[in-house]
Parts: structure tokens; C-alpha cells; sequence
């Protein structure tokens, strides 16, 4: 089958193709996603050879349990709490690695200091918000990265992290103070 008649198909198509073996169908969902994915990763990890390899693991997680992905979702929405859950977790495995050979002996580290490798100040304001947003605690970094850079509505933004309504919109509310402070600082 050629390319141009997978770009026509559906995402339930193309998940039933490649279900049924047919790696150019699971091709056109990676062509497909592979821009959302590296959004999420680098928003939240930094542009760092860390987020292309989570991005790589992304579409093998995905590859791997395609059979359990039920439809009650959009597919966009399943590999996005892929892409959120293997970040986070490879935030936390930084966090521990790093503390144990932090010389102050603090477990609380700044992802910022672990993700930029190029300590000098950078003019550019996208740079500028970028190492603001990466100094962020995960867990308001996600929010401002899937609500304020990606796009998505707040619903969207609950769904996709599994979290009440509630709890995105007053993180996404600290979140916008705590970027705020920091961008002062910066």
C-alpha cells in the first residue's frame, strides 16, 4: 500500500492495521505524533539527547501495548499520558542520581541544573523561558508546557494527566506566578 493512502486513514484504522502486523500503518501513527511527542518531552526535559531517547521509547511503549489501547480515548491523548509518564519517571531517575553525588548532600535539586549542560547566561527569550520553565517543578512544568505551549484546553490537559479539573487549573495558576517570579530573577 502506498504512503498517500495511510495518510488518508483514521487513527482506529491505522491502529487496527498495525495490530494486525502492518508496520506502515504503526509508521504513519509515529509520522503522525512524533512532533506532539518531541514537544512534550523537550518542554518538559530540555533539548537534550535524554528527550530524543524518551521520545524513541515513547513509540516502543506504545509499539508494545497498542493492544491494550480500548478507543475510550483519542489516540493522541494515549501516547501524550505515554509521553508525560516516561518524562516524569526519567525526571525522578535524575533526581535520585544526581543526589547522590550532590557535594551539598540536598536531594532537592533543580532539574534546570541537570537538564542545561551550557551554564552561560543566553540572550535569546525563548532560551530565557525554556531554562525558566525547565527550574519549574515537574509538576507545574507539565501543565504550562501542555496548557501554554502545546495548545490544549484545560479538559484536555486533566484527561491527558488523569488529574481533576480543579487541580490543572490551580496549577497551571501557580504555575503562571512561579514562572513569573522566575523569569524576574532571570
Amino acid at each position: 500500500m502506498i504512503r498517500e493512502s495511510y495518510s488518508q486513514k483514521d487513527d482506529d484504522e491505522l491502529v487496527r492495521c498495525a495490530l494486525g502486523g502492518d508496520r506502515q500503518a504503526f509508521g504513519e501513527i509515529v509520522e503522525r505524533y512524533h512532533k506532539m511527542v518531541a514537544r512534550t518531552v523537550k518542554g518538559m526535559l530540555g533539548d537534550s539527547v535524554y528527550s530524543e531517547d524518551i521520545g524513541q521509547e515513547v513509540f516502543i511503549k506504545l509499539f508494545n501495548s497498542l493492544s491494550d489501547f480500548r478507543g475510550e480515548a483519542k489516540l493522541s491523548t494515549y501516547i501524550q499520558k505515554i509521553a508525560v509518564n516516561l518524562t516524569l519517571n526519567e525526571i525522578k531517575r535524575r533526581k535520585r542520581f544526581f543526589s547522590m553525588f550532590s557535594q551539598k548532600g540536598n536531594s532537592e535539586m533543580h532539574e534546570f541544573d541537570v537538564a542545561d549542560h551550557d551554564y552561560e547566561r543566553r540572550k535569546d527569550a525563548s532560551e530565557i523561558v525554556s531554562k525558566a520553565l525547565l527550574s519549574m517543578d515537574p509538576k507545574f512544568r507539565i501543565i504550562v508546557s501542555m496548557r501554554m505551549l502545546q495548545g490544549y484546553s484545560t479538559k484536555e490537559t486533566a484527561e491527558i494527566l488523569n488529574l481533576p479539573l480543579g487541580t490543572v487549573l490551580s496549577r497551571l495558576s501557580r504555575a503562571q506566578e512561579q514562572l513569573r517570579n522566575i523569569l524576574e530573577k532571570l
